[in-house]
């Protein structure tokens, strides 16, 4: 995990990082020495966002400081977040300081960015981890325990969704979930075998075609008397789209289609690290959908938990299924709220796009609340409607409902709405259509996994609870 600094554990100096918006850049320039102006003309530095300088020492060699655009505007809270992640990214190593500290609602977004904008995968490659990497003073009023404990958690996602399929399936998610029940204080049940295809059809038959077992996980952690919450997360350690395969380019992604688990997960590990009370549950279909002689087939009708029966009109939607069959176990108790994490939809990327997971639920009101905590940990969401008119599009001729409407119009709601199917009390429940992945390489996004929702949802479940 990215370092926190500890200002007493080093005599090393510490460069001052000074933030300047485009407005405030003259005056800014005017109050430095002649030597410092020069150095910004003939570097051509102009304060736009994202730019910066590290400012020479004239007397000997190394830096004195370091000059950030902040571009036209003081940024936002996630703009703070970015900027503080992409300076982690791109510094060299050494300790740093901000003198122009962001406002007091964005110094945590900032603190987390820095953490955050260190994150290097390195499972596969030797050398890659940075030796020493830069290190940000902790700024004042910000809850440094939060910040180590946010950053683990999303680096522990972030991990687990890159891991490749060949040595992550579901055996190596229980495995994971294990050792966060170790970690701290939870008890794993497994659900497998002649039991999962019992209790559990759906998630059963989603995993039928592959050679590894498909199970539920069932990770809890006791808290008598506290609120109950129940976080779902998709587990689908590999899709290949089943009978009706995908195509190569979408396959390519698919080790992340268990991001919703990683997510849930993660989620469980703050909200215990960060001794929220909750009597906290975590319900994880883990399967591969893979292909052989006893995959599920188009058109075959599946019985839920529930007692729904399920048409399938595309195997490549298959984690509404094992969602489906999760949250009907995870309403027999009653819980006070149900989250659920899935890489869903590709549909959700096409509304939003993939930096900003929509969320669902029957009660406006939490999802407000869940954008607004989302807002000032930097880690946005954005509400949808569960759109009742278009409930009709999940009929089927011979099932209670079919599993993928054709036309392919409003997919993200439909799926949603499939699932509040599922859902005995939609008002006391949460859906969260993640992406979970970077397309490209930016400063502080490596291209690969990426943890969303995990800050928002937490910070939800503290200011709610704690």
């Amino acid at each position: 995990m990215p370092s926190s600094f500890d200002p007493t554990s080093s005599t090393a100096a510490t460069l001052p990082v000074h933030c300047v918006a485009e407005p405030d850049y003259a005056q800014w320039r005017s109050q430095q020495s002649d030597a410092v102006r020069a150095w910004l003309d003939a570097a051509c530095f102009l304060p736009e966002r994202g730019r910066w300088s590290l400012l020479p020492d004239m007397q000997r060699s190394g830096a004195t400081a370091v000059v950030v655009g902040l571009g036209k505007t003081i940024p936002d809270t996630l703009g703070w977040f970015w900027m503080a992640a992409g300076l982690a990214d791109r510094l060299p190593g050494g300790q740093y300081q901000l003198v122009t500290l962001p406002p007091s609602g964005a110094r945590l977004a900032c603190a987390l960015g820095w953490l955050h904008g260190q994150y290097r995968y390195q499972g596969y490659r030797a050398g890659g981890e940075r030796p020493h990497p830069p290190l940000l003073v902790p700024l004042a009023g910000v809850d440094q325990r939060y910040v180590n404990a946010a950053t683990g958690a999303t680096c522990w996602a972030r991990d687990l969704i890159n891991t490749p399929a060949n040595d992550f399936g579901p055996a190596e998610l229980e495995r994971e979930a294990a050792g966060l029940a170790t970690r701290c204080g939870g008890q794993l049940q497994v659900v497998a075998g002649e039991q999962l295809q019992r209790d559990f059809p759906l998630i059963a038959a989603v995993g039928q075609g592959s050679p590894r077992a498909a199970r539920l996980l069932d990770l809890r952690f006791a808290c008598p008397g506290a609120p109950r919450i129940t976080l779902v997360g998709k587990g689908v350690c590999f899709d290949t789209g089943g009978l009706d395969m995908k195509n190569s380019t979408g396959m390519a992604l698919m080790k992340k289609d268990m991001g919703g688990a990683a997510a849930a997960l993660a989620t469980a590990r703050l909200l215990r690290e960060l001794d929220v009370p909750l009597e906290l549950r975590v319900l994880v279909p883990a399967v591969e959908n893979s292909v052989d002689g006893g995959a599920m087939r188009p058109g075959d009708v599946l019985r839920s938990r529930k007692g729904l029966s399920v048409e399938i009109t595309n195997t490549d939607a298959e984690g509404r299924l094992v969602l489906a069959d999760a949250l009907a176990l995870a309403c027999e108790e009653q819980p006070d709220l149900i989250v659920d994490f899935a890489t869903l939809t590709g549909a959700a990327r096409v509304a939003l796009g993939p930096e900003l997971p929509p969320i669902y639920s029957g009660d406006a009101a939490l999802l407000l609340q869940l954008q607004q905590q989302g807002q000032a940990v930097a880690d946005p969401l954005w509400p949808m409607p569960l759109w009742d008119p278009y409930d009709d599009e999940l009929a089927s001729r011979i099932a209670d409902l079919n599993n993928a409407p054709g036309g392919g119009m409003a997919g993200s709601i439909t799926a949603a709405l499939f699932l509040r199917r599922f859902v005995t009390a939609p008002q006391r429940w949460v859906h969260l259509d993640i992406y979970g992945w970077n397309q490209r390489e930016r400063p502080g996004r490596p291209q690969g996994a990426e943890a969303q929702g995990i800050r928002a949802v937490a910070s939800l479940l503290a200011q709610r609870h704690a």
